[in-house]
């Protein structure tokens, strides 16, 4: 019979205990970068936007209407997308529409992908708790990707490279933390969905499975988004 192990609540005196040592994070940047207040206005805008989605997704999980989840979803893209091409500096318009697509597509298919094909969510198929946090991980790894491509397309265009030469090395770097992750997990680093399953004291296998879905989806939603970005931004006169 397996124990069944009850998560610790964290306490609000516990969790300003935990924020405690980004104080000489901060301390550390500014004295060594000058960038010290980038990473206190980052430190508080994640305490913020966290505080504020916890309560957000109270309502969402509670919400029958799939419209709801439809526009968060679209809010996702949207933001995925506008952050993703925040470090290009020419045409970021061009660009932003480039990185809605691509977000979009690549991860809305990957998305529909594994709720209805490995999930099998259809009856009912608009499940909250399942789509939101899922949608999540597809688009903020999408959204990184994107950036790294981006970012690494312009600097080798700028440097006279051709486009197909430029497109393979911004491929590469875009992969550059999937890759990383897939070699990792398991030996290097136990990932954040697996590890909070076991600590909520689900089956180590189960969560397993459960995380080797998830890599599997982070790899796809990041490749086929960075090989749509890549694509929409071939320059007519290149084959």
């Amino acid at each position: 019979m397996r124990l069944q192990l009850a998560m610790p609540v964290i306490s609000l005196f516990a969790l300003s205990i935990c924020l405690l040592p980004i104080a000489g994070v901060v301390w550390i940047a500014h004295k060594w970068s000058g960038r010290g207040q980038e990473t206190a206005v980052a430190s508080l805008r994640m305490l913020v936007q966290l505080l504020a989605v916890g309560f957000v997704l109270v309502f969402l999980f509670a919400s029958p209407n799939p419209l709801v989840g439809l526009a968060v979803v679209a809010v996702m893209v949207l933001a995925s997308a506008a952050i993703g091409v925040r470090t290009v500096v020419a045409n970021r318009r061009a660009a932003f529409m480039k990185a809605i697509a691509a977000i979009g597509i690549a991860g809305s298919a990957v998305l529909a992908f594994v709720l209805f094909a490995v999930l099998t969510l259809h009856d009912p198929w608009y499940q909250p708790r399942f789509i939101i946090p899922l949608a999540g991980m597809i688009f903020s790894n999408a959204m990184t990707a994107i950036t790294l491509a981006a970012e690494r397309l312009a600097r080798e265009e700028a440097a006279g490279v051709d486009y197909n030469n430029a497109r393979g090395v911004a491929w590469n770097a875009a992969l550059i933390p999937q890759i990383n992750a897939l070699l990792a997990v398991g030996i290097v680093s136990l990932p954040g969905m697996m590890t909070g399953q076991i600590l909520s004291g689900v089956d180590p296998l189960t969560a397993v499975r459960y995380q080797i879905v998830v890599m599997a989806m982070i790899l796809q939603s990041a490749a086929f988004a960075v090989a749509i970005f890549l694509w929409l931004s071939k320059p007519e006169a290149a084959t």
